[in-house]
């Protein structure tokens, strides 16, 4: 198991166990609301012994139902905060990783992102300085695998990680954030149905 596998696994557990909590809270939120609404439909019932039994039964149906649609809600809410979390930590581990591994996601992603073109690449002025030695000739040769010319830019772009391509004048952001927030929902679906199903 890599590094990054062992932190996404334990992101997971982390998030598991946080999902749990969170949903325990929403069940013992909605049960209150629920039991409040019966104690609360029963003390109108006492009060109002003219109102027939239909109208207190259709009453306690309307809290019933409202009460578990707060239910619903409050569970739905608690699995979103539960699955930003999740993203925002691997969004973290990745920005955590040691050298070694960025410059390892950076090539992986430079072989998926590089197009068959005459291109440049930017990078963020603090990876511009930790290069990995002869790491330009590598850039080279992702792009020449590909049937392109990767040329690399010594000025630092504001960005965080990652790099950006440009190719006649088309810039392609290839940060983290930019693909978290791409692949935003395909990742949502992954963790839901890690921690949920």
């Amino acid at each position: 198991m890599t590094g990054l596998e062992k932190m996404v696994s334990q992101i997971v557990d982390e998030a598991k166990a946080e999902a749990e909590s969170r949903i325990n809270t929403a069940r013992e939120e909605a049960g209150s609301i629920v039991s409040e609404a019966k104690a609360e439909t029963e003390k109108l019932l006492e009060q109002s012994s003219g109102q027939s039994e239909t109208d207190a039964a259709n009453y306690l149906e309307r809290i019933k139902s409202s009460a578990d649609l707060q239910r619903r809600t409050a569970l739905l809410q608690a699995k979103q905060e539960v699955i930003a979390s999740v993203l925002e930590k691997a969004y973290a581990s990745l920005n955590g990783m040691d050298e070694t591994a960025y410059f390892a996601m950076i090539r992986k992603m430079l072989e998926k992102f590089v197009l068959s073109d005459s291109g440049e690449i930017y990078f963020s002025a603090a990876d511009l300085k930790r290069l990995p030695d002869g790491f330009e000739k590598e850039i080279t040769a992702i792009a020449q695998k590909k049937g392109g010319s990767l040329t690399l830019k010594k000025e630092g772009r504001e960005i965080e990680n990652g790099f950006i391509l440009v190719y006649g004048g088309i810039e392609e952001n290839c940060t983290f954030r930019a693909l978290f927030n791409t692949q935003r929902d395909a990742l949502q679906d992954k963790i839901h149905q890690e921690l949920f199903a």
